[in-house]
């Protein structure tokens, strides 16, 4: 970029800033969705309620199942399902 194109293209920096602050938040969202270590944690929690009382059983077993299929999706994309899928595949 040159000079004359960067001083034209300078009020512009807060939108792309904006963007591009924006892009990283997606993309840090996407992975702890899809992070196997978050919906384990997010299951272990649900048990938690479910044995404290805070939830009943028809809530625990929807969200129980939408957490599964959400690991099931991820080990059929070829996604490690565990730490220790993921440790395994760097030393093979």
């Amino acid at each position: 970029m040159g000079i004359v194109s960067g001083l034209l293209l300078l009020p512009l920096a807060p939108v792309r800033g904006t963007a591009w602050i924006a892009d990283h938040l997606l993309q840090e969202a996407r992975r702890q969705v899809h992070d196997p270590r978050a919906v384990q944690a997010r299951l272990a929690s649900l048990n938690r309620a479910l044995d404290e009382g805070a939830i009943d059983e028809a809530v625990f077993e929807r969200e129980e199942e939408r957490l599964l299929a959400r690991l099931e999706r991820r080990a059929r994309q070829g996604g490690p399902t565990t730490t220790m899928d993921r440790a395994q595949r760097r030393h093979a």
